[in-house]
């Protein structure tokens, strides 16, 4: 067998082995719940579209995914908000402990989030934030941010600092030299850093099911509560988990170009 046809090989073997689970998912969410737990089958015998029916009537359900993308949505922004500055000063000034300062940033990302459990749920108890959906974002942003003035710092670093003069030169006020001429520059290390937060914050379940009860409640924490009289409801938790991929896809196919470039020019 030649290199090429290994490669072939090893390649179809890799994506059969990724694929083979995300397949079973889509065909039990076709399935009923009797025929998921009577016999295998490689295909739905009994197509059905009730699973996802209950998904998208029941405010229980739907409810749970509108949470999730609201608190992941301002979890984004305000994570691109803070970092984007933070990561520019960290690119172009020097100044006395900033490289503690970053790495006491990245130490922060390191510690699991089951450490900062009790202290949220205190304060947010307290100020009256606790089962709210920017609740969760803040909590999120103490892991999203510094992962983000990590990899933006190191594009933001590979755009020479005479750009920024002529700028100055040529009239522009700092803020709209920013937006207008650096941010389109950094534009790949941005889609980069929005992947990141986006996944961190859509798949993290932990925080988002301690600080939340049944306003802000998200899909993640709904789909550990499948369990009725009869049983697990199979065919509705597979329905949901479905569901539950697109956002994901949604955001890889929309930045994936600023993806590729960032793995092979950023920090990533």
């Amino acid at each position: 067998m030649s290199m090429s046809n290994r490669k072939t090989l090893g390649i179809t073997l890799y994506i059969l082995f990724v694929l083979v689970p995300i397949y079973w998912l889509l065909n039990m969410s076709f399935k009923t719940n009797e025929e998921i737990l009577g016999s295998l089958t490689l295909w739905p015998q009994t197509f059905t579209l009730a699973n996802y029916e209950v998904i998208f009537t029941d405010p229980t359900w739907y409810s749970g995914y509108l949470n999730s993308i609201a608190y992941v949505v301002m979890n984004v922004l305000i994570t691109l908000a803070v970092a984007l500055p933070a990561a520019y000063a960290f690119s172009r000034y020097r100044f006395l402990g900033d490289k503690h300062l970053f790495f006491w940033l990245l130490t922060n990302r390191m510690a699991p989030p089951a450490v900062f459990l009790l202290p949220f749920f205190q304060l947010y108890s307290s100020v009256g934030l606790f089962d709210t959906h920017i609740a969760v974002a803040l909590a999120h942003c103490l892991f999203n941010v510094p992962l983000a003035v990590w990899i933006l710092e190191g594009f933001m670093s590979g755009v020479p600092r005479e750009i920024d003069e002529t700028a100055y030169i040529d009239g522009y006020s700092f803020p709209r030299f920013f937006v207008r001429i650096f941010l389109p520059m950094i534009r790949s290390g941005i889609g980069v850093t929005a992947f990141f937060a986006f996944m961190f914050s859509w798949v993290e379940l932990l925080l988002a099911r301690t600080l939340t009860s049944v306003e802000a409640k998200p899909i993640a924490a709904i789909m550990t509560r499948t369990v009725g009289a009869t049983g697990i409801d199979w065919g509705v938790l597979s329905a949901a988990g479905v569901l539950t991929i697109i956002p994901g896809l949604l955001v890889i196919w929309f930045v994936r170009n600023h993806v590729a470039k960032g793995f092979a020019l950023g920090r990533v």
